[in-house]
């Protein structure tokens, strides 16, 4: 899932009209093979030769690039057909290789081309000894056919606060926003689905000439691993599956668990920041650090608060809800942020990364459409399932109701979005439900998939056992430096899993190592 102001390349966080047959009955089994490519088109797959070529001259020479060739609507396998990028980094061990590793950062919308060389910084020595690394941009993404709806800026930005005199024009902007995804899109828009992404890694899999695929993903990564698994559980080898999302809240109730994990994070946040009002003076205790912030909410949307140049409104620091899973962060933000609305001049350095994100390398390619990210993320929200509800009042009760449940981001989460204007998907959601073995990677306080989001995929795969990093904080744990590395090594290696779920505890919070992931998209 998506962060707010990010770079348009995840998450995501995170796009219609004519529908295809479906290829898959309505309900999916444990070993979900429906839709999946026929013999003679995995046959066309493992014939493709793969024209590798060093990516680029400014990537390393070790770094290379080649595209298989896929079909648009695996329904029709001789139809319409899209090149996927794909790079790898092979194995520095040639006589410890296990396989491949195939690798995804997230979104949906999320580039994952580059991943092999920043992930080959990340990972120790004996995981990539034994894997060639490999990245690729998913349909729709990045080098990947890019998918674009010729959004303006203002057109990206997802988050909107329910409000009785602004509703009317946020269902203008839904309504603008899948009306232009379909007129520059059309009939291949429905085709930008998690499953058929799931059916692209399987053809990577059978053009580099691998019986199985083991597998890191992250975010929505985790998603896309936990479809492959279900569609194709004989070929899934080891699984890591960091930061993940619950299958079974795709896809409007995973943007809802964003508010309904912030309240218990911002109710940590005020105890923390507490304890510590010798540092920050925002209060003596929780009551007073929680009146602090919401004086300070009233303030801003009274008269913006300007830090360099920039409009700073209530909403927007509401927006921000992502900062306050990580305490530390989040107190010398509202410091800074008061400091400013005070008149005084803020450290910019000390502001969240809403507010200045940072954008992924690319090596020099030429970029996506500058609102491929966003049209990605939801192109693949709106046509994996076919939950969303269609009457914009729906969205307005949600929205008033969550406001009074969850103040400091209800709202937004239940807001009106372009899927309320989407039409049917192609297929309906896939129904996760395996014994395939997986390792589930947690932070108890991870902000884009909050600890319940973890513990439903845990749930909905059978086969997976769970590392909880208790008082973990960010999103994205293996590479890190994190307590669940260990295990997470282990298994790519050995193949073993812990014989239980395991808990290990994070430091004390501080400015802590984040793995590097890109991200995807802008407007959430």
């Amino acid at each position: 899932m998506r962060n707010r102001r990010t770079a348009a390349s995840l998450i995501a966080a995170s796009a219609v009209a004519a529908l295809i047959p479906a290829l898959t009955p309505a309900t999916a089994t444990a070993a979900d093979t429906a839709g999946a490519p026929r013999a003679a088109t995995q046959q066309q797959f493992a014939q493709q030769k793969l024209d590798w070529k060093r990516c680029d001259p400014k990537a390393p020479a070790t770094f290379q690039c080649a595209t298989v060739r896929v079909p648009l609507d695996y329904g029709r396998p001789q139809g319409k057909k899209l090149d996927i990028a794909i790079s790898r980094i092979k194995a520095s061990a040639p006589d410890q290789r296990r396989g491949v590793l195939l690798l995804n950062p997230g979104g949906p919308g999320g580039a994952g081309l580059d991943m092999p060389v920043y992930m080959s910084e990340q990972l120790p020595t004996s995981v990539k000894s034994r894997y060639d690394l490999i990245g690729f941009d998913p349909r729709g993404v990045g080098q990947s056919a890019p998918v674009t709806c010729g959004l303006s800026y203002e057109e990206q930005m997802s988050d909107r606060p329910y409000k009785a005199a602004t509703f009317p024009s946020d269902v203008r902007w839904a309504r603008t926003v899948a009306k232009k995804c379909a007129a520059a899109n059309g009939a291949r828009l429905p085709h930008l689905t998690t499953r058929n992404t799931a059916r692209d890694m399987d053809a990577i899999r059978a053009a580099l000439g691998e019986k199985k695929v083991s597998y890191l993903g992250y975010s929505y990564g985790t998603y896309l691993g936990a479809v492959y698994a279900q569609m194709f559980p004989a070929r899934a080898d080891r699984f890591v599956l960091d930061s993940a999302v619950d299958p079974r809240r795709i896809w409007r109730g995973m943007i809802q668990i964003w508010a309904e994990g912030a309240e218990p994070a911002f109710d940590r946040w005020t105890r923390w920041t507490a304890e510590r009002d010798a540092t920050y003076a925002l209060g003596k205790s929780p009551r007073e650090v929680r009146g602090t912030f919401w004086k300070l909410v009233a303030r801003a949307d009274r008269d913006p608060i300007v830090i360099d140049g920039q409009k700073i409104t209530g909403d927007d620091i509401r927006a921000g809800r992502a900062v306050f899973f990580s305490v530390r962060e989040a107190a010398e933000a509202v410091v800074e942020l008061k400091k400013a609305a005070d008149g005084g001049k803020p450290r910019l350095a000390r502001l969240p990364d809403i507010l200045k994100p940072a954008a992924p390398p690319t090596f020099g390619r030429a970029a996506a459409a500058e609102d491929n990210g966003t049209a990605a993320f939801w192109s693949v929200v709106c046509a994996d399932t076919r939950d969303w509800p269609r009457d914009p009042e729906t969205y307005r009760r949600d929205a008033i109701r969550d406001k009074a449940k969850y103040p400091l981001y209800g709202d937004f989460a239940s807001n009106i979005t372009p899927c309320a204007f989407w039409g049917k998907g192609s297929e309906p959601a896939t129904k996760v439900d395996n014994r395939v073995p997986s390792l589930i990677l947690q932070n108890e306080w991870d902000s884009q998939t909050p600890l319940p989001s973890g513990v439903g995929a845990h749930r909905a795969l059978k086969g997976s056992r769970m590392v909880t990093v208790a008082g973990g904080e960010g999103h994205g744990i293996y590479g890190s430096g994190s307590c669940a590395d260990k295990t997470a090594t282990t298994y790519l290696t050995t193949g073993k899993l812990p014989a239980r779920d395991l808990t290990c505890q994070a430091p004390e919070p501080k400015h802590q190592k984040s793995v590097r992931l890109p991200s995807p998209t802008a407007g959430r």
